[in-house]
Formats: structure tokens, sequence, C-alpha cells
């Protein structure tokens, strides 16, 4: 039996996920995208994965930079999350709908209202169909407000906790 990608993608969305900003900076370029395949690998030492599309501009990006962002948002980041999921926004200014600033061990654009963030060194990159799998050392974590919600995906849709 060949596997329908609609019924494929209807039935991992069933899955709840947190949505994350994940960032780069190549040259003078930030580059960014949203996400919701990210999880935590390993605590000790501190790891995490992201999967990355092999097709989008990030990928070579995210890849030779070798460092990397994770923004954790919260419910009122909505539209920052879905203006990086759009395809074909401009390079050059993409985070000025964004506050940011730099972190401190990798010098990423991490998002100033996220409830938490995270600076990334690639440890490993693994292919896996038309996703890279990047996995990477935390160098810094950051954590705002405890009582803050956090931004889900589910259904093919934004939804809230």
């Amino acid at each position: 039996m060949v596997l329908d990608q609609g019924t494929f993608r209807r039935a991992v969305g069933r899955f709840a996920t947190g949505i994350c900003v994940v960032t780069s900076v190549e040259g003078r370029f930030d580059h960014a995208m949203t996400v919701n395949s990210f999880t935590s690998v390993s605590i000790d030492p501190p790891l995490v994965l992201v999967c990355v599309e092999k097709e989008s501009r990030f990928h070579d990006a995210v890849v030779d930079a070798g460092v990397w962002g994770v923004s954790v948002l919260g419910p009122e980041q909505r539209p920052v999350a879905a203006w990086l999921a759009n395809r074909g926004r401009p390079l050059i200014g993409q985070l000025d709908r964004a506050p940011h600033h730099r972190g401190p061990e990798t010098g990423v654009a991490l998002l100033d209202d996220a409830v938490a963030t995270l600076e990334c060194r690639t440890t490993d990159v693994h292919s896996a169909g038309d996703h890279s799998i990047l996995v990477a050392e935390v160098v810094g974590a950051r954590v705002s407000d405890e009582g803050a919600g956090a931004l889900l995906y589910h259904r093919a849709a934004y939804t809230r906790i």
C-alpha cells in the first residue's frame, strides 16, 4: 500500500506541537523560519534538534553558519509565527516585525518577547528524506515569564494554552 501524503499530513497534524522561530546569521544576513519540528534530545550534554527542509533557503544558511537560535513563542506571537512561515518573504528586513536582540554566545537573533530562548551550536547534520535533522549543543538559554502560555500548532492551525 502506498501512503497518501494528504492522509499522512492530517495524521501527524493531530499531534499538537509548540511553535518556535529558529534563526541563524550568515555573513550580514539574518535568516529565520517558523518551525514546529523542534525537540530536546538530551539533558547531559544539553542537546536539541530541529528539522529543516532541504529546499528552503534557511537550510544552507543554518548548516553553513553552524550556530542557531530558538525562540519559543507565546500565544501573542501568532503574527510573527505566520510572517516567518510565509515562503518567499524578503530576506532583508524579515525580522523588522519582530523585536529581537543578539544572543551573547552566538550572535544570532533571539526574539525579545519569546517565552524562552536557546543558543545552539550544530554538532551533527543527518539527512532524512526531504529534510535535514540538525542536532546541536545548547550553549545558552533564557526563560522569561514562568507563567506565560505557549503558541501551539494543531490540525493545521495555530492555537494556544
